[in-house]
C-alpha cells in the first residue's frame, strides 16, 4: 500500500509531481488561505508524512492526532511552529531547510539596511505622492555605509554571509555569539564582543539568531537604551527576537535612526503603529522569497520525506 504525505500549502517546485514519481501518495490544501488547525488534524490524522509552512502552528494535540505519521517537514529553516521534543517523544522526526535559503535571506538584511541608510521609503513615498519639488542639499539625508560598524547579532550561516557582504562596504564587523566564529574572523576581520558592547558601539545591527527561550526578546529595554542615535537595526530573524512595543517607542522619540522589518512579534497582525513611522522599513516576510529559494526549500522537504518514508536518515533532521 502506497504510503501518503500531506502538505499544508501548494508549494512552488511541483514537489506533489516529484513524490508521486517516486511511488507515494499526495494531497494538498489547495486554498489560498492558511489551513486551520481542525482541517489539519483531519486531514493529517492517517498521513505518513506531514510538510508544513512556519505558519501552521504543530502543537501537543495536532501531533497527538498524527496516528502514523514518521516526519513533519517543515518548509522553513526554522522550527519554532513545531513542539519538537513532543514530536521526538513519538518518534516523529522533524526536519528543516537550512542552507539553501542562506543567501536570499543575506541578501534581504542588506536590502534593508540599504534602505533604513538612505530612507528609500521616505524617497519612494515622496515620489508616489508627487511631493518632489526637484534637488535640495538636506533632502532626506541618510547615512553613509562606509567606515560604519556593524552589529551581527547570532553568527550562524546568515549572519556570517551578511557579515561579508558589509565588508564590502568597507565598515567593521562586531558579532555576538555563543561560540566563536573563526572562518567569520577570517573573512572579515570580525571581532566577537558581548551584546551590550555590540548594542553601544554598532552604527547598523543586523539581527539572526533563532527563537528560543534564550532568545526570546533577547533585545529589550533593558539594551536598547544603549544602542546610539544614529543607529540602524534590521530585523530578517524571528519577531518575538525584540521586544517590539519598546523598539517602537523609541523609533517614536527619535532616539535611533531607523529599523527595517522583515519578520514581526505578532506575525502575520503588524502593530498599527510601525504602520504610521516614517524611519521603519517593512516586508512582508519575504527573506527567502526568490523563486530559486522557494523552489530549493520544497525540493528538500521532499527529499526529506522520501528518504525517511524508505527507511533512510533524514537530510536535514532537527
Amino acid at each position: 500500500m502506497k504510503q501518503k504525505i500531506f502538505i499544508t500549502q501548494k508549494l512552488p517546485g511541483n514537489i506533489e509531481s516529484y513524490l508521486q514519481k517516486n511511488g507515494f501518495i499526495t494531497e494538498t490544501f489547495d486554498k489560498e488561505r492558511l489551513i486551520t488547525k481542525k482541517e489539519l488534524i483531519e486531514r493529517a490524522r492517517d498521513v505518513d508524512a506531514l510538510i508544513c509552512l512556519l505558519s501552521n502552528r504543530i502543537d501537543k494535540e495536532v501531533i497527538d492526532n498524527l496516528n502514523k505519521c514518521k516526519i513533519i517537514a517543515n518548509y522553513a529553516v526554522g522550527y519554532n511552529n513545531i513542539d519538537v521534543d513532543y514530536a521526538k517523544s513519538k518518534n516523529i522526526i522533524v526536519t528543516n531547510t537550512p542552507d539553501v535559503l542562506t543567501d536570499a535571506t543575506a541578501d534581504i538584511a542588506v536590502a534593508l539596511i540599504l534602505a533604513c541608510a538612505r530612507r528609500l521609503h521616505e524617497g519612494n513615498k515622496l515620489m508616489r505622492q508627487k511631493k518632489f519639488k526637484g534637488w535640495k542639499p538636506d533632502l532626506l539625508l541618510g547615512y553613509d555605509i562606509k567606515d560604519k560598524v556593524v552589529g551581527i547579532i547570532g553568527a550562524g550561516r546568515i549572519g556570517t554571509e551578511v557579515a561579508i557582504r558589509m565588508k564590502a562596504f568597507k565598515t567593521k564587523i562586531l558579532y555576538y555569539s555563543r561560540s566563536r566564529n573563526y572562518e567569520l574572523e577570517k573573512l572579515t576581520e570580525a571581532k566577537k564582543v558581548s551584546l551590550n558592547y555590540l548594542l553601544k558601539n554598532s552604527d547598523i545591527i543586523s539581527i539572526h539568531v533563532p527563537l528560543t527561550e534564550s532568545t526570546f526578546h533577547l533585545l529589550n529595554k533593558e539594551n536598547m537604551v544603549l544602542m546610539k542615535k544614529s543607529a540602524i537595526i534590521v530585523n530578517t530573524a524571528r519577531g518575538e527576537v525584540i521586544d517590539e512595543k519598546f523598539l517602537i517607542k523609541i523609533l517614536k522619540q527619535k532616539k535611533i535612526f531607523s529599523a527595517g522589518f522583515d519578520v514581526y512579534e505578532n506575525e502575520p497582525d503588524v502593530n498599527p503603529d510601525l504602520l504610521k513611522l516614517d524611519n521603519v522599513f517593512l516586508l512582508p516576510h519575504i527573506g527567502s522569497a526568490t523563486i530559486e529559494t522557494r523552489t530549493r526549500m520544497a525540493m528538500l522537504a521532499a527529499k526529506n520525506v522520501i528518504e525517511v518514508l524508505k527507511g533512510n536518515k533524514p537530510i536535514t533532521p532537527v
